[in-house]
């Protein structure tokens, strides 16, 4: 399987690269492609470059003509020397960089329009467009989610780290009017003392003891039907918050979804958000949070682009490729309105775009998305 995959993307690299910006024909849209082909992010890049050849395969237009070279992995040289072989070659638009630390490089290409994957700045400055998932489009589908569920005391979790700063900036465009921030230690054996203090689970332990040890005492009916139901619980007692918005991923986030878990936090009353899922089912483990709610992309959509992308190639493709695949659908869809492409204010429309990923519009030069809730509910994920 792995030769078989190798050999197709040479193949796919023939077929974009060779001879094929020969032709000075007007009607061709000629779109880069910078990705890492090399370095720590392989297999990032070759996923991006076959997702691409799925998105060529749905619009079956002959006349696009997707030029890629290897952007490295966080290698200046490489990346620069790919963008000016892509320019040479008749481009004025591109798919890519991933990461947003190669921005200070793309001003140098005032006349070249970078269609970008990062999440971290969704809106549209000089000559580069972000279509990546952004915070703030999480957050607002999040803060709409506590508006519906009428929460009113939203706590609002993320770890002390290098993105401190970024999501301290970005929850100054919240609209809710009372929520509390708590910064937590990553570290495992520190978060888990950290969340007791601030749930005061200690408090709410001594005073399911101390209500128990009262009922104890007493020998009426309605006593008795009080203790056996505390006999079922481990806390007693209100907390300070109805809602939590938990922002993190990966294993950082589980460790912090088993710390809500150990010290009681009752996820049938306290609403629990989180962000950048992509219907990971690791988060079933039986530790984690059972009711969690997430913005996410259209999960029929990104299951199918998924089992599309493993019929096709026989692999699994990474979650973000699928955001490559909509990049190229945008660029088409602008190049046919507009009969070319001319500069990025081209991409200032104002009805909104239906891609895999979801609904997405540009307003104030700035990328929305408008992303679905899904909550996780006896092990499987179902729309809000």
């Amino acid at each position: 399987m792995i030769r078989s995959i190798v050999t197709f993307l040479s193949y796919i690299f023939l077929l974009f690269n060779s001879n094929l910006v020969a032709s000075e024909n007007d009607n061709k849209l000629k779109v880069g492609l910078l990705a890492p082909f090399s370095g720590d992010y392989k297999n990032l890049g070759e996923s991006l470059l076959l997702s691409t050849q799925l998105a060529l395969d749905e619009i079956n237009n002959e006349n696009i003509i997707i030029v890629s070279r290897d952007s490295g992995s966080d290698d200046k040289e490489k990346l620069n020397k790919a963008i000016k072989e892509i320019i040479n070659n008749g481009v004025k638009i591109i798919i890519g960089p991933v990461a947003s630390s190669s921005f200070a490089e793309l001003g140098k290409y005032n006349d070249t329009i970078f269609i970008s994957l990062s999440n971290k700045e969704p809106k549209i400055s000089n000559n580069v467009i972000n279509i990546g998932i952004s915070l703030e489009s999480q957050l607002e589908a999040i803060e709409q989610l506590l508006i519906k569920e009428k929460k009113t005391k939203t706590l609002i979790l993320y770890p002390k780290n290098e993105y401190e700063k970024f999501v301290e900036k970005k929850l100054k465009s919240l609209k809710l009017r009372n929520y509390k921030v708590f910064k937590y230690n990553a570290d495992p054996r520190i978060l888990t003392g950290e969340i007791e203090k601030l749930t005061k689970y200690d408090q709410r332990k001594k005073n399911l003891e101390r209500r128990k040890n009262i009922l104890k005492k007493k020998e009426d009916n309605s006593s008795k039907k009080e203790l056996k139901i505390l006999e079922t619980l481990y806390t007693l007692g209100s907390l300070d918050f109805d809602s939590i918005i938990a922002i993190d991923f990966g294993s950082n986030l589980k460790s912090l979804l088993s710390s809500l878990v150990y010290t009681d936090v009752n996820d049938e009353t306290v609403l629990i958000a989180t962000v950048n899922q992509w219907f990971d089912e690791s988060i079933f483990r039986k530790n984690l949070v059972k009711n969690l709610y997430f913005p996410s992309v259209d999960i029929k959509q990104f299951k199918k682009y998924n089992n599309n992308y493993f019929e096709t190639f026989g692999i699994k493709p990474d979650e973000i490729t699928i955001l490559a695949y909509d990049a190229l659908g945008l660029i088409y869809y602008i190049w046919k309105k507009n009969n070319g492409i001319n500069n990025i204010e081209d991409f200032f429309i104002k009805e909104e775009i239906k891609g895999k990923i979801g609904t997405f519009e540009f307003k104030k030069k700035k990328v929305s998305q408008k992303l679905k809730i899904y909550k996780t509910e006896g092990n499987k994920f179902k729309e809000y």
